[in-house]
């Protein structure tokens, strides 16, 4: 498998390059997505690909999209390279295995994040609030323990290089319409509680997740991406322990260098060293592996 840092494909409009993927235009009604291998941590993309990174978050999506199709319809129209338009053909090597047509859907504009335990942004507004986007929480709580029921803690959209900001159930409500707010509510916690029931029998913990959601003629479709290590944070089981942080399968070890280098969080992002790519790739294939109990094909 080809490692992919950046797609030109020139048949096909290119309508956005963004942290991770590029989308082009293949009709007017679908999109081509291309998860590439590149690597953002603090919102700033570095400048060297973690390899077979964008197959496995294109890979586990796909997963657990069909696993929970019958909880709410997605927006998949192909996901092999051989059902893709005939002028794709030639970009094989490039998008195979890390690329998908989907139906093109208008974007909701809120992210449904579900937490599961106390960490993250969602600890630091715990720590000074004792809520979570409105949501008010037992007293005592320690940092990355499980908390008594998941919670629906939406966020606004930021552009590229600014910082998504936690929003209460009732702003969102103002920004979707509460039927659609009960709709993505409902569904974002179904799929979290049955997502995170399988994965712990995988010995990993979903501690917390991002679902997006869009709208195609009417009907609601889960897009974007589902259930990564870039859009969750996936916890080792073995060694969890409330009261501290915990390590992470996913680019953490990256973020924690870069906090170590002085990096001031701010683009150009530095060049890496060989072997934290080296280690960040592993452990991108290691979540897949455990996920899905397959190896990926690289």
């Amino acid at each position: 498998m080809k490692i992919v840092n950046k797609t030109s494909i020139k048949e096909y409009p290119l309508l956005s390059r963004g942290k991770v993927r590029d989308i082009y235009a293949v009709s007017e009604d679908e999109l081509l997505i291309v998860t590439t291998d590149r690597l953002s941590a603090f919102d700033v993309v570095m400048p060297d690909p973690i390899p077979f990174k964008g197959a496995v978050l294109n890979q586990i999506t796909l997963f657990w999209m069909e696993r929970f199709k019958d909880l709410v319809p997605n927006h998949i129209v192909a996901d092999r390279i051989e059902l893709f338009p005939e002028p794709l053909q030639a970009y094989r090597e490039e998008l195979d295995g890390r690329s998908v047509i989907v139906k093109k859907a208008a974007p909701l504009p809120i992210e449904c994040i579900v937490r599961g335990y106390i960490t993250g942004s969602g600890w630091k507004d715990y720590r000074k609030t004792g809520m979570v986007s409105g949501h008010t929480l037992p007293t005592g709580l320690q940092e990355s323990q499980e908390l008594p029921v998941p919670l629906f803690t939406p966020s606004t959209k930021a552009e590229i290089g600014a910082h998504d900001e936690n929003i209460t159930v009732e702003r969102a409500g103002e920004l979707l319409g509460e039927d659609v707010l009960k709709d993505v509510e409902e569904i974002s916690l179904a799929i979290y509680t049955k997502a995170r029931n399988y994965a712990r029998n995988c010995g990993i913990i979903i501690a917390d997740t991002k679902f997006e959601f869009g709208v195609k003629g009417g009907q609601l479709l889960w897009i974007d991406e589902a259930l990564t290590p870039d859009s969750s944070r996936f916890w080792p089981m073995q060694g969890y322990a409330p009261g501290k942080s915990q390590p992470s399968f996913d680019k953490q070890n990256v973020r924690d260098w870069l906090e170590q280098s002085g990096f001031n969080k701010q683009p150009p992002g530095p060049r890496l060293p060989a072997e934290l790519i080296e280690n960040t790739s592993r452990t991108y294939m290691q979540i897949f592996e455990m996920l899905t109990g397959s190896k990926l094909k690289v």
